[in-house]
């Protein structure tokens, strides 16, 4: 598999060609969605030629869904809110393009299942009984690589839960190139965005926040409320000693961790100069803190997250014209790739 030392953090100033990033419209959208990579997305908008975002909604049946099609229609909503220009960038859900699938296919018969095997989130994902999971989730890599290699696409943001799977879709591109002697696809390159946050839950600073935890009290959702951000933060778990003054005092402090490091993201600092205004605070003082920043942040998208999801007949026609527009993009690569797998031309 690639070196790992392909993966850069944050951008050196220069100005991206084609990025390509997906998200699975499954649940709403948490604050460690928004701070993880959506926050970046939109950021990305004023430092890249082209940019294609993406509901993944094949990727979300490979577990048993329910209202996929609400849910898609509230996460088209959310990135809206959160500053995606559908002007300027291209919003679609994945489904509406079928060349995902067909390549998807067609990858699949080039990527090796000794690639497959080493996928780390498979065997976390499907846990021990994995003669259960679908076929689906084993195979999600490869589509995830039909997904990106579709657009020409040269740089993917990613998280670090996700660097694996970026690897194993340079291994599939170059593997193609070489097969047909000639380069069809362009081979991405992922970058981990500096200031990315890793945001855990807020009732175990083990594992991240996320839609599908066991209790809701351990995540922010876009559309909480100043009343609701307020009451889970104020029952997020802590420790009874203060907030230090300097990062090494966090360190086994996994929840004060946590919480200093939403704060600091929010407020688009270090860690280090977080702590400078709020190490020597009480928990319950800095709590208010955290509350407050984040309504700051967090309501005002809710809010218009909520008004454009009332306007079904506007997102409706965003995602039709984002579908079309990928289609036509995606098109000429295709039509290379049945040329270079040799299949009979019957128009």
């Amino acid at each position: 598999m690639t070196d790992s030392t392909i993966f850069s953090r944050g951008f050196a100033g220069e100005k991206l060609a084609c990025v390509f990033s997906g998200i699975q419209p499954s649940g709403g959208l948490h604050l460690g969605n928004y701070l993880g990579a959506v926050r970046h997305w939109v950021s990305l908008q004023d430092c890249s030629e082209r940019r294609f975002y993406c509901l993944v909604d094949c990727h979300a049946i490979t577990v048993s869904q329910s209202s996929l099609r609400d849910q898609t229609l509230s996460m088209a909503a959310a990135l809206l809110a959160c500053g995606i220009d559908a002007e300027s960038s291209v919003l679609f859900v994945q489904s509406s393009n079928p060349h995902h699938t067909e390549l998807g296919w067609i990858l699949s018969c080039v990527a090796r299942m000794g690639w497959l095997q080493r996928m780390t989130q498979f065997k976390e994902k499907a846990g021990k009984d994995r003669e259960q999971a679908s076929v689906g989730l084993y195979v999600y890599p490869v589509l995830m690589a039909a997904d990106i290699l579709l657009y020409g696409t040269t740089h993917v943001p990613v998280g670090d839960d996700q660097k694996q799977h970026l690897e194993l879709t340079r291994d599939i591109a170059q593997r193609f190139n070489h097969g047909c002697g000639k380069e069809i696809f362009s081979v991405p390159t992922p970058f981990i965005v500096a200031s990315g946050a890793r945001v855990m839950s807020l009732r175990d600073g083990s594992v991240k926040m996320s839609k599908s935890g066991s209790s809701a009290m351990g995540r922010l959702d876009l559309t909480d409320g100043l009343d609701e951000i307020a009451l889970k933060v104020r029952k997020a778990k802590t420790d009874s000693t203060v907030l230090p003054s300097e990062e090494a005092g966090l360190e086994g402090r996994l929840e004060a961790k946590n919480l200093v490091g939403i704060y600091a993201a929010l407020r688009e600092v270090e860690v280090s100069e977080a702590l400078r205004d709020v190490g020597g605070m009480s928990f319950s003082k800095f709590k208010d803190v955290l509350v407050d920043v984040l309504g700051e942040v967090m309501v005002p998208k809710g809010e218009e997250m909520r008004r454009l999801r009332a306007d079904e007949g506007y997102l409706m026609e965003v995602l039709k014209k984002g579908g079309e527009h990928a289609r036509a993009l995606s098109e000429g690569r295709m039509e290379r790739v049945r040329r270079a797998m040799e299949f009979l031309e019957v128009d």
